[in-house]
């Protein structure tokens, strides 16, 4: 039997919080192989300045060109490369899915720490406020927002951030709500420890593996509502390059039926993202679930327990069946 792949109690014992975590989650296949795709294309994108063959704004070559060994991808409309094009989208839409969450997370975070240890009329406030954001169509909300501000980058980046915060502040409100009911809490606040050590060192650290589950999934759609508005003319704007804008072109059936080097680039790199970035966040919900128990027996995996102990057993077993 393999020794590196026998997991012990002993081994078990000796782990931190985010060893077990890491454990759990390698247990996951779909989700090792989406972290490596996704580690790869980000990669390409942050050495994008590097690695794409031409400025991905320039003319490089025949208008509409098939791909070939000068153009890997081929050019789009009016002769720019689609590899370095792609590179540079890639980036656009990993930075409006990187700080949209960010800037979604952190007011969800703090809205829903005041609103849950607070109570009272904050909470009420809070929670009413937050219900009104969620009654509205989320993609009309999105829309009219795009509408009234100037489209561009850094808009689309405030639009989706102020606009997908309210779930994350309904969750972290809940666990506040139960976390200030916990013995540990309540010692906190007998000791006289101000507030903020209690939310930030208390309270936060045990809503974590929640938040980074749900930010996973508030990632993935803020990349779609950009490649969306985007498409729509309401997003990053020519010439700059983006996932959504380079599928605009799609829209003319020759495109679709004659050039699918066009559209069929952007269009599998959008899936590809939203679909790593999900079997991630699903791995990462079942390893950060403190009431999850690993799959112990595989091909090659032995039971918490020692092989020797494991030995001890059968050979125990075999003696009293003689008996």
């Amino acid at each position: 039997m393999d020794k590196d792949r026998v997991t012990t109690y002993e081994d078990i014992g000796r782990e931190n919080y985010w060893q077990t975590v890491w454990r759990r989650f390698r247990h996951h296949r779909l989700a090792c192989v989406s972290l490596a795709v996704l580690a790869v294309i980000c990669t390409a994108a942050i050495l994008a300045p590097v690695i794409a063959p031409y400025d991905p704004e320039e003319i490089a070559g025949p208008f509409g060109a098939a791909p070939s060994l000068k153009f890997i991808l081929g050019t789009d409309q009016i002769g720019r490369d689609m590899l370095s094009r792609l590179l540079y989208a890639t980036r656009i839409s990993l930075l409006v899915g990187v700080l949209a969450t960010a800037i979604s997370t952190a007011i969800g975070v703090i809205l829903g720490l005041l609103g849950g240890y607070f109570g009272g009329w904050l909470d009420i406030a809070i929670m009413r406020f937050t219900d009104m954001v969620m009654s509205f169509p989320y993609i009309l909300l999105v829309l009219v927002a795009a509408a009234v501000f100037e489209p561009g980058l850094w808009s689309i980046i405030l639009i989706l951030g102020f606009v997908d915060w309210p779930g994350i502040a309904r969750l972290v409100r809940g666990n506040v709500l139960s976390l200030r009911e916990t013995n540990f809490v309540k010692s906190s606040i007998v000791a006289g420890m101000p507030v903020r050590h209690i939310l930030f060192s208390d309270i936060l650290p045990n809503t974590v593996a929640p938040i980074l589950v749900y930010a996973t999934s508030v990632m993935a759609l803020s990349m779609l509502d950009e490649a969306s508005l985007s498409f729509l003319g309401m997003g990053v704007q020519p010439p700059a390059a983006s996932l959504g804008n380079m599928l605009n072109s799609a829209q003319s059936m020759t495109v679709l039926t004659k050039q699918p080097w066009l559209w069929l680039p952007p269009g599998l790199l959008i899936v590809i993202l939203v679909v790593a970035i999900n079997f991630v966040g699903d791995a990462l919900r079942d390893a950060l679930d403190p009431s999850a128990v690993m799959t112990i027996r595989k091909a090659g995996t032995a039971v918490p327990g020692t092989a020797k102990e494991d030995g001890e057993g059968s050979r125990a077993e075999k003696e009293e069946g003689a008996i």
